[in-house]
């Protein structure tokens, strides 16, 4: 086995050597401050290692990763190592209050997990507040050594990291957000590999830029790091072939623009054979809704090796709210049959839930004032519940633990009251638009399989997308069109407004697992729930104990 040493660096590019039963891959993180310049203004931001975007870590499947985490800000802190399954190993999923207790300022905790059945793109992020905004990184998996891809090999691989900044202090701006009820600030601009591009003021000299060489081909590991928005991306005068969603093999898709939601990852394959000048690159938002967001748009240049051009081709770009593009591309995605990985779609259901997701109102506190409708503040649900984190311990230490009181189990399987669903003129029904706050979650019989209509991002496991639309879901006839055969599989799943989707799961990884709404506006509203997964009958199938170094709240 490998023993990597402490590193503090940008690009976490070593691989621990493979042997049999996979390698120890180990690294650093050392979470801090950072001065950048961004916007013609200097800014404090935190980061992983001095870097934003933060480490890239390589590992393969089979590998055991090793993190330690020195928490060096002024924030309460954790990892999610968003996909990663984590069998067995709950307690690093790094979801706050779920499975640990934050980490606090100047205290440190080792993160340590296995990969099993896993390649492809996936990503590391903070899990407290909104510190995700500058603290996340790619985490890419390789295949095992011997085998390779399950395609043409690329001349190279390059993580492309889709994100949002903002003028401010996001831990801030989420408070202030929530003090006032209403909506916080949206974004200020888009990044690529954390530049803004040169359509921004003071930004001339923070584009991204990718030199390639004609006729090679390139396998570009998109990801969406942003806070609350969708992402159209394109580059000029060319096609992309989509290989892979979510570290799950896909069958080839070939397609000039990319549709990817917060928390999602896409692999595209770009063969670089125009004629040699340069070619923008560009991500601008996809809102599906009509609500206030950053409508700008920020691009990256391909420069062709020998290009005497000084004028980069700009890509034609989609209309912001093209919903029928956005649902052609999602719903065209299938995922690859006999794959590496691949599983198929389980026939037997054991659990139905029908889940609604809405915005509503909470009353506002005494004494305050709020800013938000009917002077009341903001709110989400599910199933007309908007989940509250536990404070004083883990949800998972409760479970653990047999611990009463931090949470319950009546989690509702749909929703208290039947309505349309998809009326904006009930939007203001005084009897639908309060929901009550709780810590309600759904458990689990092991091994069992789940059915939900309209999910979002879900902890723990992969999930196969049998079908989606638009309207309210018809339990008749919609289920017609689910796909048993090749459905794409996800982790992270973008539901448009007024829409549907229907997923189905194995329960098979004992533990407490977040599914929650991954543009976190809607997250600190209380989009969210938790599914209690039930030990197996074997010691191979039961959660065992934390580690002896878990942060306490």
């Amino acid at each position: 086995m490998a023993h990597l040493p402490f590193v503090l660096a940008c690009s976490l590019s070593l691989l621990a050597s493979s042997v049999a039963s996979g390698a120890i891959v180990e690294h650093s993180f050392s979470v801090n401050n950072l001065t950048v310049s961004r916007l013609c203004r200097n800014q404090s931001i935190i980061v992983v290692n001095g870097c934003y975007p933060g480490p890239t870590i390589h590992a393969r499947n089979g590998d055991t990763l090793i993190v330690h985490v020195l928490n060096q800000s002024p924030y309460n802190i954790t990892i999610h190592w968003h996909g990663i399954f984590q069998l067995l190993s709950a307690w690093a999923d790094g979801a706050a209050y779920v499975t640990q207790c934050p980490i606090s300022p100047r205290q440190n905790f080792t993160y340590k997990f296995n990969i099993t059945r896993q390649e492809g793109t996936l990503w590391w992020h903070a899990h407290v507040s909104w510190l995700r905004a500058t603290v996340h990184g790619a985490l890419i998996i390789h295949p095992k050594a011997g085998p390779s891809f399950h395609f043409l090999k690329p001349t190279e691989e390059v993580p492309i990291l889709l994100g949002e900044w903002y003028n401010g202090n996001v831990v801030d701006i989420e408070e202030e957000g929530l003090a006032t009820g209403i909506a916080p600030n949206s974004s200020n601009a888009y990044t690529i590999n954390g530049l803004l591009g040169d359509l921004y003021d003071c930004s001339q000299n923070q584009t991204y830029q990718l030199n390639v060489v004609r006729g090679d081909t390139y396998l570009l590991r998109l990801i969406n790091v942003a806070l609350n928005n969708q992402l159209f991306f394109k580059i000029a005068n060319h096609n992309m072939t989509v290989v892979a969603i979510n570290a799950t093999y896909t069958t080839p898709y070939v397609t000039d623009v990319v549709v990817t939601g917060p928390g999602q990852t896409t692999d595209v394959l770009v063969n670089f054979n125009q004629p040699i000048r340069s070619y923008y690159m560009a991500a601008t938002p996809y809102a599906s809704a009509n609500i206030d967001f950053d409508n700008t748009t920020t691009r990256g240049i391909i420069v062709y090796k020998n290009s005497k051009s000084s004028t980069p081709i700009m890509p034609a770009l989609p209309n912001l709210h093209d919903t029928s593009l956005a649902h052609k591309f999602y719903t065209n995605l299938t995922c690859l049959i006999d794959g590496p990985h691949w599983v198929p779609v389980p026939l037997q259901v054991d659990k139905h839930m029908f889940v609604t997701i809405g915005v509503n109102l909470e009353m506002c506190p005494k004494n305050a004032t709020c800013q938000g409708p009917l002077f009341s503040r903001l709110s989400a649900s599910m199933n007309n519940e908007s989940f509250v984190l536990p404070s004083n311990t883990s949800m998972m230490e409760a479970h653990f633990n047999n611990v009463s009181g931090v949470y319950t189990r009546d989690f509702p399987d749909e929703p208290p009251v039947k309505f349309d669903y998809t009326d904006t003129n009930v939007s203001f029904d005084l009897s639908l638009i309060y929901a009550p706050k709780s810590t309600k979650v759904k458990t689990l019989k092991f091994n069992s399989t789940v059915e939900i209509n309209h999910p979002i991002h879900l902890h723990g496991f992969n999930f196969h997308v049998l079908a989606q639309g638009f309207g309210n879901y018809n339990p008749i006839n919609d289920p017609k069109k689910f796909n048993f055969v090749n459905p794409q599989i996800r982790n992270t799943i973008g539901v448009p407004v007024g829409g549907w989707a229907v997923i189905r799961f194995q329960a098979n990884n004992p533990g407490i697992w977040y599914m929650h709404c991954h543009l976190d506006i809607h997250l600190s509203w209380g989009l969210g729930l938790a599914f209690e997964v039930e030990n197996g009958p074997t010691p191979e199938s039961t959660l065992p104990p934390p580690p002896l170094d878990l942060p306490k709240c």
